[in-house]
């Protein structure tokens, strides 16, 4: 396992921190593990902390009154979550569970509220990601509710290929099934529109691994939202 100095220099949040800094942040900083399929937080539990994935992949998702699962975000290493209600004041408003065996720094609320009281850069470094945050919920929110299916689904893998290092190729980082409820669809609707997309010369797939071929077609697709 890597030192949390490692692990905290290397996340978004804490960049550019001098390592004074890092260090305090390390002091309050609590590991905890979670095995594939755990628990974190349920909807409506009290926000008295938040969470940094350390390594592992995290979802957080919604569940109907008639049990149906919609995920809103799947966060890898490096990515906080659960922040918002820690500074509202409020209860969680989703359930989060681990996708894969993971490492989490959890960051207890009244511990964390000081430090940013004491280093403003630290507070800086947290309006960035929230912002940023906002964007992607709010791009989510206009595929699922403007886009069709492919559209939303184009969307997706440009999003992917801004974060990648090669923008021509992705990685999937959910399955198939995952990703059909993060795009509020069902599996067979999502396959059927990745072999359209193949097909008409979009893209290439070899099981996660997605070749963008066309980008400009898909830009188009993402825009239009019909195949």
């Amino acid at each position: 396992m890597q030192p949390k100095l490692t692990i905290l220099s290397g996340i978004p949040l804490f960049s550019n921190l001098p390592p004074a800094d890092l260090k305090h942040i390390a002091a309050i900083a609590v590991d905890k593990w979670y095995a594939k399929g755990r628990t974190i937080f349920l909807e409506g539990d009290q926000g008295l902390g938040f969470y940094v994935v350390a390594a592992g992949r995290v979802k957080i998702f919604k569940v109907s009154a008639d049990g149906k699962e919609q995920i809103l975000h799947i966060y890898g290493a490096g990515h906080p979550f659960g922040e918002v209600p820690v500074f509202s004041g409020e209860s969680f408003p989703a359930n989060a569970e681990a996708l894969a065996e993971s490492h989490l720094l959890y960051f207890p609320k009244a511990a964390f509220v000081d430090l940013i009281s004491r280093y403003p850069s630290l507070c800086l470094n947290m309006l960035a990601v929230l912002s940023k945050r906002l964007r992607q919920f709010t791009l989510q929110v206009e595929n699922l509710s403007l886009k069709e299916v492919p559209g939303r689904l184009a969307s997706y893998l440009l999003y992917l290929a801004e974060e990648a290092e090669n923008p021509a190729v992705v990685e999937l980082p959910i399955s198939k099934g995952q990703l059909a409820s993060l795009l509020g669809t069902i599996p067979e609707t999502l396959s059927r529109i990745f072999a359209r997309m193949r097909d008409s010369g979009l893209i290439a797939v070899d099981g996660r691994r997605v070749v963008l071929l066309d980008m400009a077609g898909l830009e188009a697709l993402g825009q239009s939202g019909r195949l």
